[in-house]
This record gives C-alpha cells, sequence and structure tokens, in this order.
C-alpha cells in the first residue's frame, strides 16, 4: 500500500511540474525560467527558448546534450535501453519529437521503467506522447521476443520474485538461500 501511495505522490508532483513556471524576483526584475523540454535558460523576457535546427551547430550540441541525457540517467537498464533507443532515432527528430523527447527524458526513472515495461500503465499525457510511444513499443517487442511470460510480471503487479525462484518451486527452503 505504501508503494502504491508514493507512486500516486510521484505522479501527482510530476503533473505539478508540468503546469508549474519558475517566478523569482530579483532586483525588481522578473526572472524566470524558459523551457523547451529540458533544456532550461535564465532570461529576462517572455519568449521561450528556440533551439535552431537548421543551423548545424545548435543542432548538433541539442543532439549531443539529449544523447548525453539519455544515456547517463544512473539507472542501467533505462541507460541502455533509452541511449540505444535516442542513437538510432534523433539525427530523423523534428521539433515536435525532440520536444516530445525532452519529456520523455524528465520523467523519473523508476515510473518510466514501469511503464516502458507494461508493469503499470502511464498517465495519458505520457502514453499520447508519439517518442514514449515507439520507445515502448521497441521495448515491449524485446521482452516478447526475449523473455518468457511467465519469467515477467503480470501487467500491474510488480516484479517481487528472486533469482532462485525454481529451487523453491521444486521443494527447496521457503526462503532464497536455504
Amino acid at each position: 500500500m505504501a508503494s502504491m501511495a508514493v507512486a500516486s505522490l510521484r505522479r501527482s508532483l510530476l503533473l505539478l511540474r508540468e503546469t508549474a513556471v519558475l517566478n523569482t524576483t530579483q532586483s525588481s526584475q522578473l526572472l524566470f525560467r524558459t523551457r523547451v523540454g529540458s533544456i532550461f535558460r535564465f532570461s529576462t523576457d517572455s519568449s521561450p527558448l528556440d533551439v535552431d535546427l537548421a543551423d548545424k551547430e545548435s543542432k548538433r550540441r541539442l543532439h549531443n546534450r539529449l544523447l548525453y541525457r539519455s544515456r547517463q540517467r544512473g539507472f542501467l537498464e533505462l541507460d541502455l535501453v533509452v541511449g540505444s533507443w535516442v542513437e538510432e532515432h534523433i539525427r530523423d527528430m523534428d521539433d515536435l519529437h525532440i520536444k516530445a523527447l525532452t519529456d520523455v527524458l524528465d520523467l523519473e526513472n523508476p515510473d518510466l521503467w514501469k511503464w516502458l515495461t507494461g508493469q503499470e500503465q502511464p498517465p495519458e499525457s505520457v502514453g499520447r506522447n508519439p517518442v514514449f510511444s515507439a520507445m515502448k513499443s521497441k521495448v515491449m517487442a524485446n521482452l516478447n521476443s526475449h523473455a518468457s511470460p511467465e519469467a515477467r510480471a503480470n501487467p500491474g503487479q510488480p516484479w517481487v520474485r528472486g533469482w532462485d525462484d525454481k529451487k523453491a518451486m521444486q521443494g527447496g527452503g521457503p526462503f532464497g538461500n536455504q
């Protein structure tokens, strides 16, 4: 029950973060953070940060930044899955897909992993994201081709089995190290 409450709280905070705008006042100027995905800059005007994808150097920097963020999430499974997907597809992305990718990269690691592997249903806003949908379809195709269904958790159920479940099923002790 506690994990469900934590997940619910995390989703609520994610929704709040999506709608919030950071405003601070400094020396009688409104200083706020404008955003395209997770690429931030501080400015005194209200114009959004636009990355010119027609400029080769700007596009290269953006691609490198997004590649780094996708490969260095701190969650090995996501580093591999998301990093390889981004590496394959980033060169073909337009502005809309770049923004969708930055939204995916802003998601919390445990939630993203559960949503990509089908352990939990993603929120509607995440489920409609075209980049998330493409990543999820690749992950599910890989799971279906490389892992038997009995080796995976049922949808909506956390994976809590241990490394030696087969031993316990064959009449071993109730705990893993017996």
